[in-house]
């Protein structure tokens, strides 16, 4: 449990750092209601009387001049995202548009008590605060660029204006990984399959039951894809095929998920039988529960599997689109669907069957699918639409960015190598991340920004298990300290 008071996380080391976060998860600030959280931002800017706007989409840019004797220094742009996504436990009660995050401090960690924590990218924003802020770090011209809606849409990154910014660097803070810097990442695409079904008058002879899939992991759909965890959403349609076969289930209604980048950790079912049925239903679903902690034991200690009563739904899915949606989810791909050939460790392509909700004669079907292969990731597409066609479902593909293709040769990065190893007497590793950074589209924008992205050690990020290392924030402060202090010459 906490060792210090939550209070106490604004006396961390560094102090500049940790002040500006711990303010920052007491601002709700989810995707697409940041709104407030930006509104603080443009205010600490115009306080600290630097030129201070936010644009039309809702995006904060803030610029502050060169320190003097480094005003020949290239202009860097400091980048990070304000939003955090909301996911809590099934049992904790928490409103993410109103309340404040309950975050704590753990040993090495900061968590948060039955939330995300928010450090992703909170942590990225503290830090870019913290140099706005300062009397005595040196640097460059200095432009902060903290975009809205990054986790649903990236939608400040899209809508970002060509004419907002004058730099030639952009150094995104939203890598989570200290002692790597990263420079690619995966494009994504969405994709919405929709289902229409015929509401049926429930037999009033039929015993309601609802099925409950709780406490699997989830995760980042794209930094934990490969992990191997459970998909609530899979596990949930393999148990209604088979409680469909062995006991005739009908279906009322289905919701599982509720984040495209995130790993399904929930989901729910409400389905009927017959009443001499409910010993076989349980039987199956204790076996089924059995089945399922052999195949994830190392993986999936923790979660739930039950049945329970429930109340009489007043109507039921249509049998047809029921064994049509069961197929058709149960067929979906789900996870990695292939792994990097140019990168070793790097998955390449993958799929995160996120959502999956029947609502008022309406299933619909939510995915994320990323690849830093365009044509891979319009091949999955292409597949995806393949299965879901065969249900006679409505697709829709959107939201469409490319990847960010790496620059072995740029200089930000040959700076911060050597920067890093004066440092730490090591250098760091140079990945590609299998993950949707708004580099991606920065470069579409302004294809001559030489672009890098940096951040310390934060672990589960887009479930309640989000924790950021306390230590490598400090490294990770130091080292863009000593990033700004040597930063290119402009040619």
């Amino acid at each position: 449990m906490a060792t210090k008071t939550q209070n106490s996380i604004a006396e961390l080391q560094p102090k500049e750092v940790w002040k500006h976060f711990y303010a920052l998860t007491q601002i709700p600030r989810p995707s697409k209601k940041e709104k407030k959280a930006a509104e603080y931002l443009l205010q600490f800017g115009k306080e600290l009387g630097l030129k201070s706007v936010m644009d039309e989409i809702g995006n904060v840019i803030i610029s502050k001049p060169a320190t003097k004797g480094l005003e020949k220094c290239q202009g860097i742009i400091l980048q990070a995202h304000i939003d955090m996504v909301p996911q809590k436990n099934s049992d904790k009660k928490h409103d993410f548009a109103k309340d404040p995050i309950d975050a704590y401090i753990d040993g090495e960690w900061v968590k948060a008590n039955g939330t995300t924590l928010g450090a992703d990218n909170g942590i990225g924003v503290a830090a870019a605060m913290a140099v706005l802020e300062s009397k005595t770090i040196e640097h460059g011209p200095i432009e902060v660029l903290i975009t809205i809606d990054e986790e649903t849409g990236m939608t400040g990154a899209k809508n970002l204006s060509s004419k907002s910014l004058k730099g030639d660097i952009l150094i995104n803070l939203d890598s989570e990984d200290e002692g790597e810097l990263y420079i690619g990442c995966a494009g994504g695409l969405d994709g919405t399959f929709t289902l229409k079904y015929k509401k049926e008058k429930t037999p009033a002879n039929l015993l309601p039951m609802q099925v409950n899939i709780t406490k699997f992991k989830g995760g980042h759909s794209g930094m934990d894809i490969s992990l191997g965890r459970a998909n609530a959403n899979k596990v949930m349609f393999r148990l209604l095929k088979k409680l469909t076969k062995e006991v005739d289930a009908r279906l009322a209604s289905i919701e599982g998920g509720n984040m495209r980048n995130a790993i399904p950790r929930e989901a729910v079912a409400v389905i009927l039988v017959e009443q001499d049925k409910e010993k076989d239903l349980k039987k199956i679903v204790n076996d089924f529960k059995k089945t399922i902690q052999a195949e994830y034991s190392a993986v999936e200690p923790d979660f739930e599997i039950s049945v329970k009563s429930a109340a009489m739904p007043d109507e039921i899915i249509d049998k047809k689109t029921q064994i049509i949606l069961i197929d058709a989810v149960y067929a979906c791909p789900h996870g990695v669907v292939r792994m990097s050939n140019s990168m070793a460790g790097l998955v390449e392509t993958s799929n995160n069957l996120a959502i999956v909700k029947s609502e008022g004669g309406t299933i619909q079907i939510k995915c994320l699918m990323r690849s830093s292969v365009d044509s891979a990731k319009a091949d999955l597409a292409e597949k995806m639409e393949s299965t879901f066609r065969m249900a006679g479902a409505k697709i829709e593909f959107t939201g469409a960015y490319s990847g960010w293709k790496p620059n072995v040769n740029s200089p930000i990065l040959a700076t911060m190598q050597d920067t890093y190893k004066k440092l730490y007497k090591k250098v760091p590793e140079i990945k590609a991340i299998h993950a949707g950074l708004e580099c991606g589209i920065f470069g579409g924008i302004y294809p001559k920004w030489d672009m890098i992205s940096f951040g310390p050690t934060i672990r589960h990020p887009h479930s309640p298990d989000e924790k950021v290392n306390i230590a490598s924030v400090e490294k990770f402060w130091k080292f863009l300290v000593a990033t700004l202090k040597n930063a290119p010459k402009k040619v």
